[in-house]
């Protein structure tokens, strides 16, 4: 990949600034009563602008991304925000616990070359035509890039770790507190330091953990701008912003997507589904042992691709692994081992598209949630008929499945803590 430093706006050029109530968290896992709180918090918040539009599913009205580009220009104007004197790269760091244990991540914030998927940018899920329509207006409208892409990168020499280290032993430039995260960040200036990451990182692909409809957007806009405006090859919409995570940092965390299953017929039960399934292994577990607070941890012991069935008001869990892998050979001869072998996709071919089959109903519901309590909740309140709780795929799977061309199930991965939003803003002009 081809790191280019850029010349970003950020929030209070003042050094050690709070940015506890401007940032946000993406876009896409946003609400209207989320957006009401954060800019209760302060009427600045970036999600007055990265957020023109509730639910971003579709493109929304022409007004709105209008409104969103004036406000951003007013920022640009009265000194809310303000812009870099030269190009630059940034060390992004945050802090946070997972399990009782405290984690921090590190991130090489930068642009790179936008190329088409393949060899520098490896993707690992489809996209959605209506959000990359929103996030294409919205950035036609503003010129900016808002949020960077998440992606990790191999490192296997720690290079790119340690310079980020040496970096960290100075105070931060710009520092917050999001949904319970420590976010940090620093300016990396020297020309000598760029350039070393710019030598190291040259050859090596990114894989693209979070922000996929972003990025596509992002290609979209360039082509756009090259018949358009007849923008050269160093023209600012060529690159996009990315989180760069190294993939042995520690803090590089996917965490499972629970699924919530309702609109089944009245006489679902999980018992009764085990009997449609002759290829698997089932041992049963109780409520009270089974560990909410982490449940892929819990399922860990079980074996990979262990998950956990519950049914309405539960008084047991059933804990289910595949014990015959011909059977997805069988259910999908057209996909790869690698994507065959992932939990998340014997759980759809197996079980929701055919184990669910006597009891499917029009009103089949499913629902996705990281949080293994509120499936529980949801069970034993009855708001949902089935749950199933996996565990986290690795990031080995995830970089597989992408080496070989092809994409995870949808809902496969929930990289935690997600990105903050407003650290810093990338021009596109």
């Amino acid at each position: 990949m081809e790191i280019h430093p850029f010349r970003g706006w950020r929030y209070n050029c003042s050094d050690q600034a709070d940015l506890s109530d401007r940032i946000a968290p993406p876009y896409d896992v946003l609400s209207a009563e989320n957006k009401e709180q954060l800019l209760a918090q302060c009427e600045s918040n970036i999600v007055a602008v990265d957020l023109p539009h509730v639910p971003p599913k579709d493109v929304g009205p022409e007004e709105a991304y209008v409104n969103a580009a004036s406000l951003l220009e007013r920022w640009k104007a009265d000194g809310t925000l303000c812009q870099s004197d030269r190009p630059v790269v940034y060390l992004y760091e945050q802090t946070f616990q997972w399990s009782g244990k405290t984690y921090i991540r590190r991130a090489l914030l930068c642009s790179i070359r936008i190329t088409e998927f393949g060899k520098d940018v490896i993707p690992h899920e489809h996209t959605f035509a209506g959000p990359k329509a929103d996030r294409l207006k919205l950035m036609q409208h503003t010129h900016m890039q808002l949020s960077p892409i998440f992606g990790f990168f191999n490192d296997p020499q720690s290079q790119v770790c340690n310079i980020l280290e040496l970096t960290a032993d100075s105070p931060p430039t710009v520092e917050g507190v999001l949904r319970d995260v420590t976010e940090r960040m620093w300016i990396i200036d020297a020309e000598t330091t760029i350039e070393e990451i710019t030598a190291v990182l040259r050859d090596v692909p990114v894989y693209i953990a979070d922000g996929h409809h972003r990025y596509t957007t992002a290609m979209n806009y360039r082509d756009e701008m090259k018949a358009t405006q007849n923008i050269d090859d160093n023209h600012e919409a060529n690159f996009v912003m990315f989180a760069l995570v190294p993939r042995n940092d520690p803090g590089l965390r996917a965490l499972p997507t629970h699924r919530l299953v309702s609109g089944l017929d009245a006489g679902f039960t999980v018992e009764s589904m085990i009997q449609k399934l002759g290829c698997f292994d089932w041992q049963r577990c109780s409520v009270d042992d089974f560990d909410v607070r982490d449940a892929g941890s819990f399922l860990r012991k079980y074996g990979p691709g262990s998950m956990a069935f519950l049914d309405a008001d539960p008084a047991q869990i059933w804990i289910g692994k595949l014990s015959d892998p011909q059977a997805m050979v069988t259910a999908a001869p057209e996909e790869l081992d690698q994507w065959r072998s992932l939990d998340v996709a014997v759980l759809h071919k197996l079980i929701i598209d055919r184990a669910l089959s006597p009891w499917r109903t029009d009103d089949l519901c499913i629902d996705y949630t990281p949080d293994a309590r509120g499936v529980l909740a949801a069970c034993q309140s009855g708001r949902a008929q089935l749950g199933i709780c996996l565990q986290g795929t690795p990031i080995d799977a995830v970089q597989a499945v992408a080496d070989v061309g092809a994409a995870m199930p949808h809902k496969s991965t929930y990289f935690f803590p997600k990105v903050a939003t407003g650290m810093v803003l990338k021009p596109l002009e």
